[in-house]
């Protein structure tokens, strides 16, 4: 665990980080002390998957609404953990969609130019 301290707007708020965290949620402590920072955007429901014929054991979520820009693998492949999936642009930023774990990926749900929400289902891996 690292703790660090953030200031926002002039507000501090200390926060206690686990090491080798692999993107996938799981139920954490809040942070220490100082009020709680706001936290990423409610998770949407996933909307329904165009390819819902071979899901994965893991699915890929989109962090934040955006834009795909890019996709940077095909079903079948196989992935290591932190290998670019996809890039999603987002505010005028470009974000690198990576791997959580190592294994093939299963199904592609979005393509080149598909608008997303936080949470929709982006590919799944087995």
């Amino acid at each position: 665990m690292k703790n660090y301290t953030i200031t926002v707007n002039g507000k501090v708020y200390e926060v206690t980080v686990e090491e080798g965290f692999s993107g996938q949620t799981q139920n954490a402590a809040a942070p220490v002390s100082a009020p709680a920072a706001p936290s990423n955007a409610p998770k949407a429901p996933a909307a329904p998957a165009p390819q819902a014929a071979a899901a994965g054991a893991v699915t890929v979520s989109a962090p934040m609404p955006g834009k795909i820009l890019d996709v940077r693998v095909s079903a079948g492949q196989a992935v290591k953990r932190g290998d670019v999936l996809m890039i999603l642009e987002a505010m005028k930023m470009e974000n690198e969609i990576v791997s959580p774990q190592d294994g093939t990926v299963a199904s592609i749900q979005v393509s080149v130019g598909s608008a997303v929400e936080a949470g929709d289902t982006l590919a799944s891996l087995n």
